[in-house]
């Protein structure tokens, strides 16, 4: 039962993660706090799902429209909400007012188009397959999702290491004004972070409506939170902070649930925060220049 419990909360983790790590992209590269991340997510899994419903898309192609409207709509968000205040020079205290205004319009349009309604994935979505192994139950859902993650995050550190464009990033994450005199156009540049970010939260949207069978307009509220955890305790702007701690509470959170109580669940989650904050305050991989650790090395 401990390990059945466990298995559960890492593949639930390994998604927090997910969308953590496009959280702590931007914040990363461009020190956002964007808070309509969850609305991007949000209206990822819509996209997905409305795909399997309208043109009986298989699952991988649902993951590629997910990926797609997340993408696009992070993009329209930067171009909205955030590009007018970078001209300006005034980022920091004025983008978090302005990706809370974006994120309420997105809930609201997204309210009304579903009419509140919680939406579901047709059944046929993906083949119910389950594994006995050691007593455990595994169900090729489980696999495939930490397999995604796992895919998501490899290729993001090897872009951001291993590909010219992944040198710019970290360019104009190190300083937009150097990175303006080697050359660089930073304008670009937030295109792709802005793209990477909500095709993250897409993904992650997809794999959250499939997993619980559940698609609504508040579904990414609730992980906005969490990923606001996910990226404090794993340390701020660092990639594989972001996914073991996600992992971290993942697991945390399916044992508090089935053990204790569904309502200290959160609780125990914020209370490990303080404790780990207490000892160390950049997180458990922060440290002197965390900020942008997932850009600078």
């Amino acid at each position: 039962m401990l390990m059945q419990q466990i298995l559960n909360g890492v593949v639930v983790g390994s998604v927090y993660g997910l969308f953590a790590l496009g959280f702590t992209l931007v914040f990363g590269v461009n020190h956002i706090m964007n808070l309509a991340h969850g609305s991007v997510f949000m209206l990822g899994a819509f996209a997905g799902l409305y795909s399997v419903i309208l043109f009986d898309a298989p699952f991988p192609v649902a993951l590629l429209v997910g990926a797609l409207g997340g993408g696009l709509v992070s993009v329209v968000l930067d171009l909205v909400a955030f590009r007018p205040l970078r001209r300006h020079g005034s980022l920091e205290f004025s983008s978090i007012v302005s990706s809370i205004g974006a994120s309420l319009i997105l809930l609201s349009l997204a309210q009304q188009l579903t009419a509140t309604r919680v939406m579901r994935f047709p059944f046929d979505t993906f083949p119910i397959v389950v594994f006995n192994f050691l007593g455990l139950r595994i169900q090729l859902l489980q696999l495939v999702i930490i397999g995604i993650v796992v895919l998501m995050v490899v290729g993001l550190l090897y872009y951001l290491y291993r590909t010219s464009f992944g040198r710019q990033i970290r360019a104009v994450a190190f300083s937009e004004h150097t990175s303006k005199l080697l050359g660089i156009n930073p304008t670009g540049i937030n295109f792709q972070v802005f793209f990477l970010s909500g095709a993250l939260a897409g993904i992650a949207g997809v794999l959250i409506g499939i997993v619980f069978n559940s698609v609504h307009f508040m579904m990414g509220e609730p992980l906005l939170l969490r990923a606001f955890v996910v990226i404090v305790l794993g340390g701020l702007g660092s990639i594989p902070g972001a996914l073991i701690a996600g992992l971290l509470i993942g697991v945390i959170q399916t044992l508090t649930v089935a053990y204790l109580s569904a309502g200290l669940a959160d609780a125990l989650v914020f209370s490990i925060l303080f404790l780990v904050l207490l000892i160390r305050p950049t997180g458990l991989f922060g440290g002197a220049g965390a900020v942008a650790r997932v850009t600078r090395r």
